[in-house]
């Protein structure tokens, strides 16, 4: 599920879309896990929803968490790389090289952290089916 390694290529910004989305499979799957895990009133006497809720709402918090922190190093990185770039800018401003590989990484960060606001829709999405159908079997703890 997690990138080779559990780290994402922070490099290439399409390795690193892709990776996420290999990660974000739990979410992508969630109604079908919630479909064929959690019964129906008619089917509550054959399985133990309170524990399948548990288990699938752990395994998600822990899928977003990962995410989460993954996503906050990459950005971490590329910042690291700008701040260099633009020093090195600043010590050489007419460098066309320099320029253009400040521009790039300026992009890819934007792109980056324009990757939080798509975790943070695809997490809601996922908690709200996750409550609509487990909300009377497993009530998770308040988030801090």
């Amino acid at each position: 599920m997690a990138a080779p390694g559990g780290v994402l290529n922070c490099e290439d910004f399409l390795m690193f879309q892709e990776a996420l989305k290999g990660m974000r499979t739990i979410d992508d799957r969630i109604v079908h896990a919630l479909n064929t895990t959690v019964p129906t009133v008619s089917f509550s006497g054959k399985v133990d929803a309170t524990q399948t809720c548990k288990q699938l709402y752990e395994s998600m918090m822990e899928a977003h968490v990962s995410r989460d922190k993954a996503i906050k190093a990459c950005i971490a990185h590329t910042s690291e790389v700008v701040g260099q770039l633009r020093e090195e800018r600043g010590k050489d401003s007419e460098n066309l090289a320099i320029i253009k590989q400040l521009r790039k990484e300026q992009t890819k960060l934007k792109l980056m952290q324009s990757e939080l606001n798509v975790e943070e829709v695809v997490n809601d999405r996922s908690l709200k089916v996750f409550r609509e159908r487990c909300r009377i079997h497993y009530m998770p703890p308040k988030v801090k």
